[in-house]
């Protein structure tokens, strides 16, 4: 395994100088991914839409499909779709969940198909030839150690899952672990999928349960602008925190800004498909042989650092 924070030019770079050396048949790499249904995947949609535009202008013998899909169900839909009739030479996935990816993604495999697997890791790991994904452990992680020192290591927290993936178990073992030895006391926790608006109704029941409750943590930023939206309209002044996690703009401007109830953030870009796509390509047609874990960094973003976050012009 080994950490990057900025791995794409590298592996351009590679592609490039072996440019003249690709293969007489055009190679084929299928990109499923998650539709847009909430900012990040926004962001994902858009990247990986990107990378295939700039591969497929740029080396004739390479062709780039991308797929989005709204549910599991529809994703392993589109796997079959995408594997009918023609041999794919790599597959890069985000898996929508993890379970239920993982059977199909495993046929595919077994055709022959380099697997590149992004973010939502499947159930079986050594299906995949690449994994690349965010620090997970380390956003929850780091969200809980600055909880701890803003609150003096006691308090009561309540917690908002994503879904039933190997990254959110992760984000929550990460925050899980920085606490055990403290008084902090997880009130309640439960999923709202990742969604502002599940999260808004989560946020108020967990207001009319709790009387005290003196930090929120969303698990993403999306859920993050729900409960926002549920302590505004409550009027409640004793949540002291309310932090989320994988940068989004609207939440890294109000670190920028010195917001007294986000005043930090973690990095969980959406980018890294765009990275995950070149990494497959100077796998296949540049001679540069990928295989393992790349994991990139999941600094705290404050408000000194915040500019470096921030791309106004972004989707997410």
């Amino acid at each position: 395994m080994f950490k990057s924070r900025w791995i794409a030019p590298v592996a351009i770079g590679a592609i490039l100088i072996a440019s003249q050396a690709l293969a007489a048949d055009k190679k084929v790499i299928a990109v499923s991914i998650p539709a847009a249904d909430h900012g990040w995947t926004a962001g994902v949609v858009y990247h990986a839409q990107a990378a295939a535009k700039e591969v497929n202008t740029a080396f004739p013998d390479v062709e780039v499909v991308v797929k989005t899909s709204p549910s599991a169900a529809a994703q392993v839909s589109a796997l079959e779709d995408l594997s009918a009739g023609r041999k794919l030479d790599a597959l890069v996935i985000l898996p929508y969940s993890s379970e239920e990816l993982t059977t199909p993604v495993k046929a595919v495999k077994d055709a022959g198909t380099f697997i590149t697997v992004v973010d939502r890791g499947l159930s079986d790991a050594s299906i995949q030839d690449l994994y690349l994904a965010g620090d997970n452990i380390a956003v929850g992680r780091n969200t809980a150690k600055y909880m701890i020192e803003k609150l003096g290591g006691k308090g009561n927290l309540v917690v908002l899952r994503g879904i039933p993936t190997v990254i959110d178990d992760e984000r929550i073992q990460g925050f899980n672990d920085a606490i055990k030895e403290t008084e902090l006391k997880v009130l309640d926790i439960q999923y709202a999928n990742w969604n502002s608006d599940e999260a808004f109704k989560l946020m108020q029941d967990y207001l009319a349960k709790y009387p005290q409750i003196d930090a929120v943590w969303a698990n993403d930023d999306d859920m993050l602008l729900g409960v926002l939206e549920a302590v505004k309209e409550s009027g409640r002044k004793d949540i002291k925190l309310a932090l989320g996690g994988n940068g989004m703009k609207d939440i890294v401007k109000k670190v920028m800004d010195g917001d007294a109830m986000t005043p930090v953030e973690t990095p969980y870009p959406p980018a890294m498909i765009k990275t995950a796509i070149y990494m497959t390509i100077a796998n296949l047609v540049g001679q540069a042989p990928v295989r393992g874990t790349v994991k990139l960094d999941a600094p705290l973003i404050t408000q000194e650092n915040a500019k470096e976050y921030y791309f106004p012009d972004s989707p997410f």
